[in-house]
C-alpha cells in the first residue's frame, strides 16, 4: 500500500512535468502507456483497476493543482524563463553567449589538443606513433577506420535518442537507452569485423597478422567511441578530456618505462580511458537513482528504435565514411611499385589530411555558439513577434546565420594558419619529419583544410535543420556529397595523381554545402510552420 501511494505520487509528479495543465482524461491516459505502464500494472502498482480509472484520477488531481496555482509543463518553465529576455537585449545577449560557448567548445576539444601535444612531444598518442612502418601504420589506421565507421551511426543514435529522454528528466530510460544501444553497437561492431574476416579469408588480402592488429584497434577505438557517446547528452563532456588524458598518460608511462611493443600501450591506454568513463558513468547514474529521479521505464522495443532513429544512424555513419573516402582512394590507387596490400597506407597523404581535419575541429567553438543562440532565440522571437510580422522574423533569423557563416570563416582562416605555422615551425612537427614529406604534404593540407572549412558549414546547417526535427535533407545532402567524393576523387587518383583524391573531398563537401543552404532556405521561409510542427 505504501508502494502504490508513492508510485502514485511519482507518476502524477511526472505527468505534470510532462503535459502541465492536462487537457482531457484522453491525453493523460495515452501520457501513461508512453511511459510503459501497461493495464495489467496498475492493479499492483498503483492500486486501480484499469489505466483509465488511474488517468482519470491524475487527471482530477491536477486539475485540482491547477486551480490552486497555473500549472506549466517543463517547456512552458524555460520558455518562461527565456520571455525574460526582451529584443531589444539580443546584441548583449549574443556576445556573452558567444563568450560562454565559444570557450565551452574549445574546452571540448581539449582531447584533441592533448592528442596533438602528445604527437608533438613524443611522437605518439592513444593510437598512433611517428615509428611505425608503412606496414604497421596500415593495419593501425585501418582499424581506426574500420572502428570509427561502424560504430559511428551509434554515437550519433546514444546522443539523439539519450538527449530526447535526459530533457523529459526520464533518467530511467536515459540509461536504458545507452545500454541498449552500446550493446547493439557492439554486436555491429563484431558483425562488421566477421564480414571482413569472410572476405580477407577467399580473397587473401591481407596476411592474418596485419588483420589481427586491424580488428584490435578497430574494437578498442570502436568500444571507445561507445563508451564516451553518452557524455555529450547527460551534459558531461569534461569527463571525456579527463580519461582522455589519463589514458595518454598511462600509454605514455607505460611505453617509456616498459619494452612492451607499441601495439599493447595503446591499447592499454585506450582501456583505462575507457575504465575511466565506464567508472564514472555507474557512480553518475548510481547517484542519479539515489535522488530518486527516475521516471517508469519501459522496454525497448528494436523496431521502434530503429524506426525512430534510423535516419539518424545512417547519417552518423556516412558522416565517418565521407571523412576517409578520399584516403582510401589514395592508399588504394597503386602509387608504388608492387604494394604488398590493395589499401596501403602512404605517410604524405596521411599527414596532409590529420593537418587539415584539425582545422574542422578548431570550429566546434563557432558550430557549438551557432546552434546555442538559434535554439535560444527561435524560441524568443516566437514569442515577441506578431502573426503579420512572421517575414521580419524569419529575416531576422536567416541575418543572424550569415553572421555565424561570417564567424565561421573568420574562425576557419584563424585555425587554417595556426596549423599551417606548425606545419613550418622548426619546434614542431619537423622535429618527427622529413622536410621533403613536410613539403609534399603541403598542398593536400592546403586543399583538404578549405574542404574542412566547407564542410564545417555544411554541419552547420545540418545542425540547424536538426534542432526542429528535419533529418531526410542533410541525410539526403551527405548521401551525394559522398558519391561525389569517392566518384570524383576515383577518377583523379587513378587519371591524374594519387593525391588529387583530395580534390574529391573538397568537390564532396561543396555538394553537401549546396544542397544543406538550400534545405536551409526553403527551412527558413517556412520556419514558423516548422516550429511549431517539432512540438
Amino acid at each position: 500500500m505504501e508502494n502504490q501511494t508513492q508510485n502514485l505520487k511519482d507518476l502524477t509528479s511526472e505527468l505534470q512535468n510532462r503535459l502541465g495543465k492536462p487537457v482531457s482524461t484522453q491525453v493523460v491516459e495515452a501520457a501513461i502507456e508512453s511511459l510503459g505502464i501497461r493495464p495489467k500494472d496498475t492493479p499492483v502498482d498503483y492500486g486501480y483497476p484499469t489505466v483509465e480509472a488511474l488517468a482519470s484520477d491524475i487527471y482530477q488531481k491536477l486539475r485540482s493543482l491547477d486551480n490552486q496555482e497555473p500549472l506549466r509543463n517543463y517547456r512552458e518553465r524555460e520558455s518562461q524563463e527565456k520571455e525574460s529576455i526582451s529584443v531589444s537585449d539580443y546584441r548583449v545577449v549574443k556576445m556573452k553567449l558567444f563568450s560562454q560557448y565559444y570557450t565551452l567548445g574549445v574546452l571540448h576539444l581539449l582531447p584533441v589538443f592533448i592528442q596533438i601535444a602528445a604527437i608533438v612531444l613524443f611522437g605518439y598518442s592513444l593510437w598512433t606513433y611517428t615509428g611505425f612502418n608503412e606496414i604497421q601504420s596500415t593495419a593501425v589506421v585501418l582499424g581506426v577506420i574500420v572502428g570509427m565507421v561502424s560504430t559511428g551511426g551509434f554515437v550519433q543514435v546514444i546522443g539523439k535518442q539519450a538527449s530526447f529522454y535526459w530533457n523529459y528528466k526520464d533518467y530511467a530510460m536515459v540509461k536504458q537507452t545507452i545500454s541498449y544501444l552500446f550493446k547493439l553497437g557492439m554486436k555491429t561492431l563484431f558483425s562488421v569485423l566477421f564480414g571482413i574476416f569472410l572476405v580477407n579469408f577467399f580473397f587473401h588480402i591481407y596476411s592474418y597478422e596485419v588483420l589481427l592488429i586491424v580488428f584490435c584497434y578497430a574494437f578498442f577505438v570502436g568500444l571507445l567511441l561507445l563508451i564516451l557517446a553518452p557524455l555529450h547528452p547527460v551534459k558531461q563532456r569534461w569527463m571525456i578530456t579527463v580519461s582522455i588524458l589519463a589514458g595518454t598518460i598511462a600509454a605514455l608511462l607505460l611505453k617509456n618505462n616498459t619494452h612492451y611493443p607499441i601495439y599493447f600501450t595503446h591499447w592499454f591506454g585506450i582501456t583505462i580511458t575507457i575504465l575511466v568513463t565506464q567508472v564514472f558513468l555507474f557512480f553518475f547514474f548510481k547517484k542519479i537513482q539515489k535522488k530518486g529521479l527516475n521516471a517508469h521505464s519501459a522496454p525497448l522495443k528494436t523496431p521502434v528504435v530503429l524506426y525512430h532513429n534510423y535516419s539518424h544512424f545512417l547519417y552518423g555513419m556516412l558522416l565517418y565514411a565521407f571523412i576517409f573516402i578520399d584516403r582510401i582512394l589514395a592508399w588504394s590507387s597503386g602509387i608504388q611499385e608492387n604494394p604488398p596490400f590493395l589499401v596501403f597506407f602512404e605517410k604524405n597523404y596521411e599527414l596532409g589530411m590529420d593537418l587539415a581535419i584539425l582545422v574542422f575541429l578548431l570550429l566546434a567553438g563557432v558550430l557549438e555558439f551557432s546552434i546555442a543562440t538559434f535554439t535560444r532565440f527561435i524560441d524568443i522571437g516566437q514569442k515577441h513577434t506578431a502573426s503579420d510580422q512572421i517575414a521580419n522574423y524569419a529575416l531576422e533569423m536567416q541575418r543572424n546565420y550569415r553572421l555565424h557563416i561570417i564567424a565561421l570563416w573568420i574562425t576557419g582562416i584563424l585555425a587554417f594558419v595556426f596549423i599551417f605555422y606548425l606545419l613550418q615551425a622548426p619546434w614542431a612537427l619537423k622535429n618527427h619529419f622529413k622536410p621533403e614529406m613536410i613539403k609534399q604534404c603541403i598542398t593536400i593540407f592546403i586543399v583538404g583544410g578549405i574542404g574542412y572549412i566547407i564542410f564545417a558549414w555544411g554541419i552547420l546547417n545540418a545542425l540547424y535543420l536538426f534542432t526542429l526535427g528535419q533529418i531526410t535533407k542533410p541525410l539526403k545532402a551527405i548521401i551525394y556529397a559522398a558519391l561525389v567524393n569517392f566518384s570524383v576523387g576515383f577518377v583523379l587518383s587513378r587519371f591524374v595523381a594519387y593525391d588529387y583524391s583530395v580534390f574529391g573531398m573538397l568537390v564532396g563537401s561543396i555538394v553537401f554545402m549546396l544542397l544543406t543552404c538550400r534545405a536551409l532556405q526553403s527551412f527558413f521561409k517556412q520556419l514558423d510552420y516548422h516550429y511549431y510542427a517539432a512540438f
